[in-house]
């Protein structure tokens, strides 16, 4: 009879469901984004946006700062909300830093100033390097001192 194989799965590191990041292409950071699992896709709020060929130009509102930025355009996603409503946005694709981790992700550009965080870390660019422990913030913040 032949042995089961275990899978065993790589060690992630684990992270809160709000944590700071920075997006050094874009000069931004370090922000706040908090972590969704329910959403594919980052998020980065955006204001003011404009396409210039294969550019793309817009400010992000950080407290009383207004940060201008520009990217490659990437493309367009559709992106449902979860009460069901679809809309268009425009993705660049930029370096992410979660912690000691850097890698390239996917951003969606979208208007979340009603969402009290700038930034939204979905699936895609989580999955595979973070775990998720839904009840602490800021676990990778060196600085804060974490109770056991």
């Amino acid at each position: 009879m032949p042995q089961a194989v275990k899978h065993v799965a790589p060690a992630l590191r684990l992270i809160g469901w709000r944590e700071h990041v920075r997006l050094p292409e874009l000069g931004l950071g370090p922000l706040v984004a908090k972590v969704d699992t329910g959403a594919l896709w980052c998020a980065l709020h955006a204001e003011a946006v404009t396409i210039h060929g294969r550019k793309v130009r817009f400010s992000v509102r950080l407290g009383e700062r207004l940060h201008e930025c520009e990217a490659r355009l990437h493309g367009a996603k559709n992106i449902r909300s979860s009460s069901g409503h679809s809309q268009n946005r425009l993705v660049v694709e930029t370096e992410l830093v979660v912690g000691q981790q850097s890698f390239t992700a996917e951003v969606t550009l979208a208007d979340r100033t009603e969402m009290g965080v700038p930034m939204l870390l979905g699936r895609a660019a989580i999955r595979g390097r973070f775990m998720v422990h839904a009840g602490r913030t800021f676990l990778l913040d060196a600085k804060v001192k974490r109770r056991t």
